[in-house]
Formats: C-alpha cells, sequence, structure tokens
C-alpha cells in the first residue's frame, strides 16, 4: 500500500510504500471498539464524590420527640430524605482501569493503522526538521493538510518543530514508541515520519 510523501509545506514529493506489517491487517471493528472502551476507561478519573450521613455536618440531637408532635419520628437532621442530609447511592471515588494483554493493545493498533490508511488519513513526511521555531512556517502544512486534528508521529522530536506547533490547536505529536489505537482513531490525520515507520514496524516485528 502506498501514500503521499509530504514535505514540510505539505507539498507532495513522492510515494511512499507503507510497511505491510504495520498496514495490511483487515480491521475487526468490535475489537477495536472494545479497546477504545479500554483506553478511554483509563481516561476516566473517578474521583466524583458524594458525602454520606456519616459525613454531613448535624444530627447530633434528635430533632423533636419520638411522639406527640404529630409528625413522622425522626432520629437525625443528617437523614436523607432531609434537605442538606446524607447522599445514600451516591457515587464514591473508584478506579474505572481496566486491563488489557500487551498483545492486544498492539494487534488493535496495527488494525488501527490499516483502518486509517484505507481511509486515506495517513501521511509520510520526510522530517520534521524546521530551521526555524515560527509558527509561521507551518501555516502552508496546516493550511494543506485542513484537518480537525492532526497527529505528528516521529522517531525523536526536533525542538524547533515542537515550539512552532505549540501554538497550534489541531497539531499534536507523539514519539513512535507511545502511539497507540486510541490515538490513531481520535485523530482525523496521521502524519508519520519515514523514520518513525521503520521504527514502528522494526518493534512489532520484533515482538512478534
Amino acid at each position: 500500500m502506498e501514500t503521499k510523501l509530504l514535505d514540510l509545506k505539505g507539498k507532495e514529493v513522492g510515494k511512499f510504500e507503507l510497511p505491510e506489517i504495520l498496514f495490511s491487517v483487515k480491521p475487526d471493528p468490535y475489537f477495536i471498539h472494545e479497546v477504545m472502551k479500554h483506553y478511554l476507561a483509563n481516561k476516566h478519573r473517578g474521583t466524583a464524590c458524594t458525602k454520606t450521613r456519616a459525613e454531613v455536618s448535624g444530627g447530633g440531637k434528635k430533632p423533636w420527640k419520638q411522639k406527640g408532635t404529630g409528625r413522622a419520628r425522626a432520629g437525625s437532621t443528617r437523614s436523607p430524605i432531609w434537605r442538606k442530609g446524607g447522599v445514600v447511592f451516591g457515587p464514591r471515588p473508584r478506579s474505572f482501569r481496566q486491563y488489557l494483554p500487551v498483545q492486544k493493545l498492539r494487534q488493535a493498533l496495527i488494525e488501527a493503522l490499516s483502518a486509517r490508511a484505507a481511509d486515506g488519513a495517513v501521511l509520510v513526511v520526510e522530517n520534521l526538521a524546521l530551521e526555524a521555531a515560527k509558527t509561521s512556517s507551518l501555516n502552508a502544512l496546516r493550511k494543506e493538510l485542513n484537518a480537525k486534528s492532526v497527529l505528528f508521529v516521529t522517531d525523536k522530536m526536533d525542538k524547533n518543530f515542537k515550539a512552532a506547533s505549540k501554538n497550534i490547536a489541531d497539531f499534536g505529536w507523539c514519539l513512535a514508541q507511545n502511539l497507540n489505537a486510541y490515538e490513531a482513531m481520535r485523530n482525523t490525520k496521521l502524519v508519520f515520519t519515514s523514520a518513525a515507520l521503520k521504527a514502528l514496524a522494526a518493534s512489532v516485528k520484533e515482538a512478534k
């Protein structure tokens, strides 16, 4: 499978043969969905918390005597049926973390990349080396890509590119070794450096 090879101006300068080990798998949508839920669950902080009747203030004294008032029995102002009382089944801090084998996460990345390549969302640039750390130097590339969100994947980050892309909201970057299926599916365009693709293909081949 081939894709466009771009320069940092966003112009096509040739074609690039994508590694077969990363881009030749038929994706299983149900499997990818399972892995997406895994990543989203692990991003869930789980810090929501409500106070029980043991934690709200007040309630040290019985509001009124048990009998003779004509009102319902009450033992504490901290009762859940009272205003400002405790919450019965409210959320408590907990972990939403899910665990999947490394082999499944690796396979999900391969299937996600194959799916994105089939959609035409995978591009390759020669390198990300900029002469100066200026956002204006990426304007041509940004205009040419015309995507809601772009993820640049590289084997090592260029300082000038990192500084220049910092002010562009729809530009993100990650190292090839940190790429996962969630990021591959979430972004509109994936732009790899040729070195990043070689490093990612080599790591997958070694793991197999």
